[in-house]
């Protein structure tokens, strides 16, 4: 009987030596996979983006797909390891489901937020280098959009990474997307400042601005009359490049040319009148 049971002993050890080794070859194996496959797999993905780049594919989509090309081919790489060390498909294909099922359902706003992408990409409310601004007030330059984040650039130069769901179910302004854009600028001017001098020095302004375009033509009139002043507009159209600078060019000729012409910009100011 000891005999036996020292043979058994004997084959049992045998047995988890071999086991032992086979295993320790499979993970070495695994782990060679591994790290070759996420090279190959980083490879893949920057020639995918050279090419996409050559066939002068739009940034916004080009961001996009590398992205989701980068995490298949990762996903890949870790199943193909697993096969490797051994563990069956059909459990890997049951884990994947399992986990997916949780993970869908803790990760709900990302999966939105991944839905988002695709239908920002899809329909194309704004694209890489529009300057958007969003109902929650954000303003900026979109820099890229990833699969789940779009990031901005604000005037400031600060980086904003907004959720893609809200921004695809949210109200956006995109002032990029037309060419041109309808400027007002509005003046206040004194009650008893002659209003046709304050409309003649204003077109003049306007029609020297080779930016301002004459068609349609520049227009200035009176807009409201306020408690203490007179607010008079106007109104044109430039390209969406110049909107800001030809409005901040504007507001500088006025102050100097409305001073020169005896036109004054009121203070708030309030009559009282006493009675004895």
């Amino acid at each position: 009987m000891e005999t036996t049971d020292f043979n058994h002993m004997i084959g049992v050890v045998q047995l988890f030596i071999e086991s032992s080794v086979t295993f320790g070859i499979k993970l070495l194996t695994g782990i060679l996979i591994l790290i070759i496959g996420l090279w190959i797999a980083k490879r893949i993905t920057r020639s995918f983006h050279k090419i996409m780049i050559l066939r002068k594919v739009e940034p916004s989509l080009q961001s996009f797909l590398v992205s989701l090309v980068s995490i298949v081919l990762k996903i890949l790489v870790i199943v193909i390891v697993l096969t490797t060390i051994g563990v069956e498909m059909t459990s890997i294909i049951a884990v994947l489901g399992a986990a997916s099922l949780a993970i869908g359902m803790a990760l709900s706003g990302t999966l939105q937020n991944f839905a988002g992408g695709v239908v920002i990409l899809l329909f194309k409310p704004f694209k890489v280098n529009d300057f958007i601004e969003t109902e929650k007030g954000y303003s900026g330059t979109v820099m890229e959009i990833l699969i789940f984040t779009t990031r901005l650039k604000t005037v400031d130069n600060k980086i904003i990474y907004l959720p893609n769901g809200s921004l695809a179910n949210g109200v956006i302004t995109n002032y990029n997307q037309e060419g041109k854009r309808r400027s007002d600028c509005s003046y206040a001017i004194s009650y008893g400042n002659d209003m046709d001098t304050a409309r003649k020095v204003l077109l003049e302004l306007l029609n020297k601005d080779t930016r301002i375009f004459r068609d349609p033509e520049p227009v200035v009139f009176l807009q409201t009359l306020e408690d203490s002043s007179v607010k008079i507009t106007a109104r044109f159209w430039v390209n969406t490049a110049d909107f800001h600078p030809v409005q901040c060019d504007l507001n500088e000729m006025v102050y100097n040319e409305f001073r020169k012409h005896g036109l004054v910009f009121p203070f708030p100011q309030m009559n009282v009148h006493l009675e004895k």
